[in-house]
């Protein structure tokens, strides 16, 4: 039966804050109840609404109405308007005052808050000031309603909506009812089919130049941000936008090259060709990674001698640190004294900790000024403890500040960093844009040590930034392979190096830190991996649960990160009464919860506390971080999080959708991390997650000990899988052709690039 009533919210009896999803009690004009069900943003108790639907029978809560539409009113009643004001969505505004202004101007209360504000000044309480914010106040909500209701009928959840909503405020609708392709750039989220929703509500052609161009733009964006590839093969880039708009792009090779054509004018796009295959780039990533390999050239070339003896500062700190380093080890440290860029790789336990540190001793002896940094906080505070110097994230380096939500660095090409070696640690992790903001922010004649295990995962963000550099050869690279002896007893270590080679690992039931459980029900693996976190291993290692790092190939599944994260929350942080917690999404977060951060966010504000007992105030918190829930105020809907490097990050109702529980998490998202204890769930899944390198990485983030719990032939299949995902970048091609023709036209790589660059450019 269809139904339109009008009526107050009396109750809200459920909300899903993710997606809007709300079972409201509605007081009907007529003075009945009737359950409501729908998707209602920014509703409270007082709101007054028409709804219009479908009545059916719940088994819960009875008779309820399916809304199919709805538009909020203003309250017209005493009990209404006063409800409506207090609600708590208007800033400043409680019951005391609501009442005080129906005393006032009674039913036409808000006639007078939207036409003559000014008025309500006269109420006791209230200034010209505070008259205006409420006026205001008042005005937005009823806008964001509107504009949220229009961004719901196609499907967007409320988190989302709000997010748009904050972007494009008053001119959402306007905004993309111009072009309903611009949330796939402006909005993190918002992919090519949501926008093309919208598009085609609006009756954009199927065929226009308009929509083939979107969908051009956000395969070459989603290739980046999904596989890493900074370009695509023009053949496959037609492939993937086949795909997205349903087109046979075969039979419109007209549309295709005018579209091309004029993406390559905006300029939006750059086309070229690799080994005789047409390519395309987005124009942000192919000036980026030539201004990388360019600048790399630069630092390379313009390298200070430095006038010491390092042989002989070598064998001092080798007698100081009872050490004796390989002819490779000692091979490294020198060419990070003698060359501009210098690339150290290796394995676990091949010393690239301890020649770190011998580097930094020898310059930081000769008056050079040393900055050392890392890609994310643990790998920083990492490189802090085994160096016993400052280490930074980059983006802490830079001095990243946020302005209208986009990241800037106080440092770049600019204004440099007062430096002259920058150690890098971790570099496989460094997407390229990131390493184009390091290198932008170094003077010509910097030294830089990038530091790396090339076996590691690639970086999440765009590029292959390490796998490039010591592919092309145009700068040092010193490979470590010989192993420590004090590492030669770990099987950790000589497991890894077996691993990678291929082989599988060696199983010794008298090992001190490599174990396998081998359980082949993914139930029984699940169980298990939940008793090793939270009793097993504490009693074995004598630490504790915090110190014990759960790491998975997959999310989904009964032994994947997000079961085992509800399991792991149940065993160590269950519920307890007058413990905060919120709900967020399908899971609920509370104080003592281990959580990561899943996206960038670079206007979120924390405070540091220093151990100088000073607080620094900053902005920012990154894909990747760490930390524990502190604090839950559930009447704001806030939540505190400390982060490793001492961060307290305060999160809004909005941003806290953006944390995830991380009692377990994925593999690739423990890059650049290192844990006491590692636990793997060996679990089934495709060729292209289930890998050698995968498994390689896992290991390689444990300091003391691993358990792989799982079947013997989930671990055969990991270690004989030598797939990796090839990307398609062109940084490597850049540093050779620049290298060449620098050779070619001045007999060296000593001229500036850079300055050839900004011409180009």
């Amino acid at each position: 039966m269809e139904l339109t009533v009008k009526g107050t919210v009396a109750g809200i009896v459920f909300r899903n804050e993710e997606n809007g999803y709300t079972v409201l009690s509605l007081e009907t004009t007529d003075g009945d109840d009737i359950v409501c069900v729908g998707c209602f943003p920014m509703l409270s108790v007082g709101s007054v609404m028409e709804v219009s639907g479908k009545v059916s029978l719940h088994s819960k809560y009875g008779e309820q109405l399916a809304v199919e539409s709805y538009r909020v009113v203003n309250p017209t009643s005493r009990e209404g308007i006063v409800r409506y004001l207090a609600s708590g969505l208007i800033k400043g505004v409680g019951e005391v005052t609501a009442n005080n202004i129906y005393n006032v101007f009674g039913d036409d209360t808000f006639g007078v808050i939207e036409n003559n504000p000014a008025l309500l000044a006269k109420v006791k309480g209230i200034s010209a000031k505070k008259a205006m914010d409420i006026a205001n106040a008042v005005a937005e909500l009823k806008n964001m309603q509107e504009q949220i209701m229009f961004l719901q009928s196609f499907g967007i959840t409320t988190n989302l909506s709000v997010k748009i909503y904050n972007i494009y405020k008053t001119e959402t609708q306007r905004l993309l009812k111009e072009n309903p392709y611009r949330l796939i750039d402006d909005v993190d989220g918002v992919g090519f089919l949501t926008a093309d929703k919208i598009a085609q509500s609006m009756s954009v052609p199927k065929q226009s130049q308009f929509r083939v161009r979107a969908a051009m733009v956000y395969a070459l964006k989603d290739s980046a941000e999904k596989q890493g590839n900074t370009f695509l093969y023009f053949d496959d880039l037609i492939a993937r936008c086949t795909e997205l708009l349903q087109l046979d792009l075969s039979e419109l090779s007209n549309l295709v090259e005018e579209t091309v054509s004029q993406l390559v004018l905006e300029p939006a796009v750059k086309c070229f060709e690799v080994q005789g295959r047409r390519s395309i780039a987005l124009i942000r990533y192919y000036k980026v990674e030539k201004s990388v390999a360019y600048k790399l050239l630069d630092l390379n070339a313009s390298a200070k001698r430095i006038l010491i003896d390092a042989d002989s500062l070598i064998a001092q700190f080798e007698r100081l640190n009872r050490i004796e380093f390989h002819p490779s080890q000692k091979g490294a440290v020198k060419s990070a004294l003698i060359n501009g860029v210098t690339v150290i790789t290796g394995g676990p336990g091949t010393g690239k900790t301890t020649i770190i540190r011998c580097i930094a001793e020898i310059l930081t002896a000769t008056g050079l000024r040393l900055e050392f940094c890392a890609p994310t906080g643990r790998a920083a505070k990492r490189l802090s403890q085994s160096t016993d110097r400052d280490a930074k994230t980059i983006h802490r380096l830079l001095g990243y500040e946020s302005h209208d939500g986009k990241m800037m660095f106080k440092y770049n090409r600019n204004n440099t960093l007062p430096c002259d070696v920058v150690v890098v640690d971790e570099l496989s992790m460094v997407d390229v844009t990131l390493m184009y903001s390091l290198l932008s922010a170094l003077e010509n004649g910097t030294r830089i040590v990038l530091v790396g295990d090339k076996d590691q995962l690639p970086s999440v963000g765009a590029g292959n930034v390490l796998a490039d550099i010591i592919k092309s050869g145009v700068v040092e690279v010193r490979y470590l392979s010989h192993i420590y002896r004090q590492s030669a007893d770990s099987l950790i270590v000589s497991n890894a190096h077996l691993i990678n080679r291929g082989h599988m690992p060696e199983i010794n039931n008298q090992s001190k830190d490599f174990f396998v459980m081998s359980i082949s029900d993914f139930n029984e693996v699940a169980q298990t991996v939940v008793q090793l976190v939270t009793t097993r291993l504490p009693k074995f290692t004598g630490l504790p649960s915090s110190e014990i790092q759960v790491l998975g190939a997959l999310k989904s599944g009964v032994a994947g990160v997000e079961n085992l994260n509800s399991l792991l929350q149940q065993a160590l942080n269950p519920f307890v009464y007058g413990k905060g917690e919120l709900q967020v999404g399908k899971n609920v977060i509370r104080v003592g919860d281990r959580v990561m951060q899943t996206v960038n966010n670079y206007e979120l504000p924390f405070v540091r506390y220093l151990t100088n007992g000073s607080v620094e105030k900053g902005q920012g918190v990154f894909n990747g971080d760490i930390g524990v829930v502190q604090a839950i105020d559930r009447s704001s809907g806030t939540v505190n999080v400390l982060y490793d490097d001492n961060r307290l990050a305060t999160y809004s109702q909005q941003d806290i959708f953006d944390i995830q529980l991380a009692y377990a998490i994925t593999i690739h998202k423990s890059q650049g991390s290192e844990f006491d204890v590692v636990v793997v769930p060996l679990v089934n899944g495709p060729p292209t997650i289930i890998n050698k390198n995968l498994l390689y990485t896992a290991i390689t983030r444990a300091k003391k000990a691993v358990v792989l719990v799982g079947s013997k032939k989930v671990l055969a299949l990991m270690v004989h899988n030598n797939y990796i995902a090839a990307r398609t970048t062109n940084l490597c091609r850049f540093l050779k052709e620049q290298n060449d023709n620098l050779r070619k036209f001045f007999g060296t790589t000593s001229t500036s690039a850079q300055s050839e660059l900004k011409e180009e450019q």
